[in-house]
């Protein structure tokens, strides 16, 4: 049973674009599977989560992580009575605005885009469904409803201050009130995304060789959860050992969100979504203990893992194509493809607009992709190793 606080299909504000809606399907299942079947969707398969995606079949990709982030939303949603299916379309959708190279990609992108207003992979997600996936003959974009739109834009919080350029045309459209906090099921998104990542770049860096076992056992939750593993298996072998775990890891901070949020729910007292949304303050959380254990591994990963002397040259490697390609397409725009050259035109001597269409252009390129229009077009493109941990 939903709970009142819960996001409700049947009293939605609607999409911008007025459709007839299924028989079968409720407009969040709709706006799931609209993302699922987006290109932007199926490009993450080949962009970057940790590791450049084609330096080993078993690291992350930015695909395989949204799909951990949306199982790992689904459980915590059903667990606090929420709108499952709305929190499962956030999650799948909320890095589609990433470009190639992960954060380092967004760190040069945004660097070269300060004379245009910026550069923000959220704000990025926002324009790819709403202008830039073109398959349907009604209207630009996925013409997801409100409260999808809502989450991608502010699931991490209020979005105050100077608005992102792409993040600012759009609201200015289709107000999605960013001042305030999204629903608790946007919440639940943003807080798995920290799990997923927290946990599967454990794994991915054990696996890489960044740092080993004996790394990382000290830590807090990770340290108890081998010592738990070893008393039952004690002859495990090291692979199945290092799964028991880190999904022991992974298990303890999902129960963690669900029993701090349940307290948190209970003390809001909230009786509709809209309620959450004015409580100025996230109900979805973790515990205080469980930020600061958190913290922990974080500064570790970051000093192991992101920060790496070998990481660091490939940072600088990769952040060089995307400065290479952006000034040769703002200078040369006619070496884009075809399908954007009614873009380009439309911009003329608007050289702001030219901007953030190659912008756009880039951002949406994969790994591979990037790296071969660099080669194609300029040459001497670095070769990306497996220590290749470019995620900030």
């Amino acid at each position: 049973m939903r709970a009142s606080f819960a996001s409700d299909p049947d009293h939605v504000r609607g999409r911008r674009v007025l459709e007839q809606e299924s028989d079968f399907r409720s407009c969040f299942q709709r706006d799931r599977d609209r993302i699922i079947h987006s290109s932007a969707f199926r490009r993450l398969k080949h962009k970057t989560q940790v590791f450049v995606e084609h330096e080993g079949d078993y690291y992350r990709t930015r695909l395989t992580h949204s799909i951990e982030v949306a199982q790992v939303a689904r459980t915590i949603a059903g667990a606090l009575h929420l709108n499952p299916e709305l929190t499962e379309a956030v999650a799948l959708a909320h890095d589609l605005g990433h470009p190639p190279f992960g954060h380092t990609g967004e760190d040069a992108l945004h660097a070269l885009m300060q004379p245009y207003g910026g550069f923000d992979h959220n704000a990025q997600a926002i324009k790819i469904v709403t202008s830039l996936e073109r398959h349907y003959a009604d209207f630009d974009g996925l013409n997801l409803t409100w409260e999808t739109l809502e989450g991608i834009a502010k699931h991490n919080g209020p979005v105050t201050g100077d608005l992102p350029h792409a993040l600012a045309e759009y609201n200015a459209l289709h107000d999605l009130e960013l001042e305030t906090h999204a629903s608790a099921e946007a919440q639940v998104a943003a807080l798995s995304d920290d799990i997923a990542y927290n946990n599967h770049d454990l794994h991915d860096g054990l696996r890489a060789g960044l740092f080993s076992e004996n790394d990382i056992v000290d830590l807090p939750l990770i340290g108890p959860a081998y010592s738990e593993v070893d008393a039952l298996y004690p002859d495990l072998d090291p692979y199945r050992r290092r799964h028991e775990a880190l999904r022991r890891v992974f298990g303890v901070m999902v129960a963690d969100v669900i029993a701090t949020s349940r307290s948190k729910l209970s003390d809001a007292n909230a009786n509709s979504a809209a309620d959450i949304r004015h409580l100025g303050h996230a109900v979805i959380s973790f515990s205080d203990t469980m930020w600061r254990d958190l913290g922990e591994i974080r500064r570790f990963l970051f000093t192991r893992m992101y920060r790496a002397p070998a990481v660091m040259k490939i940072r600088a490697e990769v952040t060089g194509v995307v400065e290479e390609l952006f000034p040769l397409f703002v200078e040369q725009p006619e070496l884009m493809p075809q399908d954007w050259s009614n873009s380009i035109a439309a911009a003329g001597t608007d050289r702001t607009m030219l901007a953030r269409i190659v912008a756009d252009y880039i951002a949406g390129m994969t790994d591979r992709f990037a790296l071969q229009e660099h080669h194609r077009l300029i040459g001497g493109t670095p070769r990306v190793g497996v220590h290749a941990a470019i995620k900030e």
